[in-house]
Parts: C-alpha cells; structure tokens; sequence
C-alpha cells in the first residue's frame, strides 16, 4: 500500500511540474510550494485565507399578510404561519451566509455578491479569525452580480488579496477556490479552469470562468485564487440538477469585478456606455445573405438617431467583428465590451462594410440618454413566397409609432402558426427593405417577395428595435 501511494504521489508532482514546464512566467508556482516529498498549497493559503470572510446577512422582517382569515388559527397552521401570540411577539427574520473578500485593507473594503446581500436589513462580516465587523453596502450592480461592502475595523489589521489579470488566465490552469459553503467557513477546494467566457447565466453582463473546483450554496462571493493567492475570480453560481456541486461552477473574472468595483468606488454606482445600436449575432445563414465568408460577428439591424454609433458612422447591415481589437464574436460579447465601459470612453470598432473592413471611432454616451425598443400596429395581402403566408401587409397607419420616421410597409396581422408566424414576424413589425432593396409600398411585395422568390432577408423595425429575419 505505501508503495502505491508513494508511486502516485510521484506521478503527481511530476504530472504538475510537466503542466507547469511550458507555463508563462506569471502561472508559475510559488516557491517551496511543491518542493520536498508533501507538495502543498498551505503555504499560498496562509497567505490568502485571512483576506477571505463570511458574509451574514439578516433580511428584513417577514410581515404576517393583513387578512381577517389569518386570525383563523385553522388557516394560521395550514399555511404554516405562527400563532398570534408569536407573530404579535417577533416577525420572521430570514438569515442568509455567503462569501467575500477583502480587496482594500486600507478602507476596509470587501467584494461579494449582489444576489448574497440583496435586500439586507443588516450585515456582518467575519474574519477568519473570528473578528467580528458590521458592513454597509456602498454600491451594487445587479446586472453583473457584484456588491461593494465597506467594514470599519479601526486599527485592527486586515489582510487584502491582490488581484491579478483574469485575461492571462487559459483552460487548463490551476486554481482554488476559498468560501464558506454550508456554512462550513474557511473550506476550501481546488481544480482547473473548465472553461472562459461563459454567458447565458442570468446577468446582463457575463463572461464567466467555468471551473471544477467544487462551488457550493454559501460559496458566492468568495474567492477563486491562482497559485500565487491572487484573485482571479469572484464565486458566483453553479450548474446543478439537485443544487448540490456536480464539478461546473462559475466566477466573475477579475478584470469585470475590478472594472465595477473602480465604477462603484469613484462614483457609487455604475455608469455604464452606450453605443447606440441594435443588432445580432451572425448566423451562416446571415453571412451566406450577406455574402460573407465569417460566421462571427454582430450584424448591426438599427443605429439609433443622435447616437455615439450614428456620429461613429457605423450604418444598418455593417457587421461588428472587433472592439479595440478583442474579436466580437455574438452579441453578448458586445454588450460585455460596450457596457463595461463609462460614458466618455472612445472605443476603436473594425467592421465590415459590403464585404471591405474599415475601423470608425466612436465616443460612448450615458446608457440613460440612448433609447432603446418597444413594439408597433397597420392591412392588405396578395400572391407572395411561401415564407409570408399567413400574414397581412398594409401601410404604416397613424396609430403605429414609426409613423413619419420610417418608409417601409406594416405587418397589419398574422394568422398563428402560419409559415409568416413561424419565421418570426409579429403584427405591427415595419418591413423597410427585402433582399437589400428598400420597400416603402405595399406594391412593391410581388416584385421583391414574388411566388418564385426562394430567400427572403427582411429588414424590420419593430417599435424602437430593428432586426433582421431570414425566410427560406
């Protein structure tokens, strides 16, 4: 038996110093770490574990509803509510624990997440060495799931975490998570990054790290490490069938969170840029339309009047494909590269226009004073491709808010489940141009949407947004 166990330690630290043999200069792993016959990470998380708390959050008090019935003590004990005895005593106060880290020991300033101390009445946040301090939020940005909280501990003496750059980071490279899961405080867990620039998880704002160390309820807000204790992440969420880890955790990387925290603590929230587009991602078959040979990019489907984008000279059917040099390649990553920037910031974006790519400057606007979209109404039909059968055109009536700014014809109504319905088109949507040619007059349909017409590409403006849709 030790001779097993010793060959496959052995095995270990050679697999790890194997990994590590081709590694960058900034992975490398501190020294001493892995030297000698026990290689170990306790060395880095003497150093890190002291910059890692727990968060307690006690939520405001549950108030009993106003409702006559509930005097019923039969109605009190089905919907399991205390007698009233205990609910004149004491309301319910929810409590909740969760993780965070100090990254200014300084001012005291500790990240977290927004969801861990969403509506608190009251917070307290615990050292690893039992210190005890009440926290106050100083700022929160919901769309990113970040939460600034500030401790005053006087002249105690705080433990901050570096924080390192989460763009060097590359699937493969080891790192360690540090939480309070289940309460358990100071656990911690160790893995790889599964993956980067993970989206679709529920914030506006993504660009997750995926990685197999073990994330669990009372994680959030806690800290993923590199080697070097440094911060890389922000624990965030899990994907879980039970809400138990099955080994795919996710954390807001460094460079977002530290983009928010500088946001929240010059101004006390988040300013977010504008562009002023509205757009999509671009699908072969977009490209095929387009006659593209990419399959990545945003296609812009509407400039907004007035807009950094209309100044920037960015147009309708450009396709976004890089911002200051970083590849866009859909949508979210946009709204990432655009919506992580202040107002006031100028941005480089390369496009290609009618298949050439050009480079516009454009200077980012306040989110606030750039409008966004909403939804419209028109009444004729006739003998057109297959793909619009089953709806009404006419058009634009007085009634429909793109009256007198748009030319183009009205979508006046579509009979559900028809081809028309099943390609996406609603009634009210403003059809301004098919196949690249604009259209203004319902006339116009059987010449460029005639019976024999095999590809439709349809730009339509519905209320304030735009979009292009591809019927076959």
């Amino acid at each position: 038996m030790r001779t097993h166990a010793s060959t496959r330690l052995q095995a270990f630290i050679l697999l790890v110093f194997l990994m590590l043999a081709g590694a960058s200069a900034q992975a490398t792993v501190p020294s001493g770490m892995l030297a000698g016959d026990n290689p170990s990470l306790a060395p880095m998380l003497d150093k890190a574990l002291p910059a890692v708390v727990n968060v307690v959050v006690t939520g405001k008090p549950q108030q009993m509803p106003d409702n006559p019935l509930f005097n019923d003590p039969f109605f009190r004990r089905f919907f399991d509510m205390p007698d009233q005895q205990k609910r004149q005593q004491a309301p319910s106060q929810p409590t909740a624990t969760g993780s965070g880290v100090i990254v200014n020991a300084d001012k005291g300033v500790v990240i977290t997440n927004h969801h861990v101390v969403k509506d608190a009445e009251k917070i307290v946040v615990r050292l690893n060495d039992n210190r005890e301090y009440d926290a106050k939020v100083i700022g929160d940005d919901p769309e990113t799931d970040i939460a600034v909280l500030k401790i005053d501990a006087g002249n105690d003496k705080l433990t901050q975490l570096p924080i390192a750059d989460s763009d060097n980071l590359r699937v493969g490279d080891f790192v360690v998570a540090i939480g309070n899961p289940f309460g358990l405080r100071q656990t911690v867990t160790s893995g790889i990054v599964s993956g980067l620039g993970r989206h679709g998880l529920g914030n506006r704002y993504e660009d997750f790290i995926q990685t197999d160390a073990s994330i669990n309820p009372g994680n959030s807000g806690g800290a993923l490490v590199n080697l070097d204790g440094e911060l890389v992440g922000i624990n965030s969420a899990i994907l879980s069938r039970t809400g138990g880890n099955i080994g795919i955790g996710f954390a807001i990387p460094s460079n977002l969170v530290n983009t928010v925290y500088k946001q929240i603590s010059k101004y006390g929230e988040v300013k977010r840029g504008r562009l002023g587009v509205v757009g999509q991602d671009l699908t072969s078959d977009l490209a095929k339309a387009f006659d593209l040979d990419i399959n990545q990019g945003v296609v812009v489907a509407q400039v907004m009047p007035d807009s950094p984008a209309e100044k920037a000279g960015l147009k309708e059917r450009d396709v976004i494909t890089q911002v200051n040099g970083k590849p866009i390649n859909d949508f979210s990553e946009l709204a990432n590269a655009i919506g992580l920037k202040s107002p006031g910031e100028k941005v480089k974006i390369t496009i290609l226009r009618n298949g050439k790519q050009q480079q516009v400057e454009a200077t980012l606007a306040n989110a606030e004073d750039v409008a966004s979209a909403d939804s419209a109404g028109g009444n004729a039909g006739g003998d057109l491709a297959k793909g619009l059968a089953g709806a009404s055109f006419g058009p634009i009536g007085d009634d429909n808010p793109l009256a007198g700014e748009v030319e183009g014809i009205a979508v006046t109504d579509i009979q559900p489940g028809s081809p028309a319905a099943r390609a996406g088109l609603q009634p009210g949507d403003v059809i301004t141009s098919i196949n690249r040619q604009p259209i203004t007059d319902v006339s116009q349909l059987s010449e460029l949407a005639g019976p024999d017409t095999k590809q439709l590409l349809l730009h339509v403006r519905r209320g304030r947004g735009a979009l292009f849709l591809l019927i076959r």
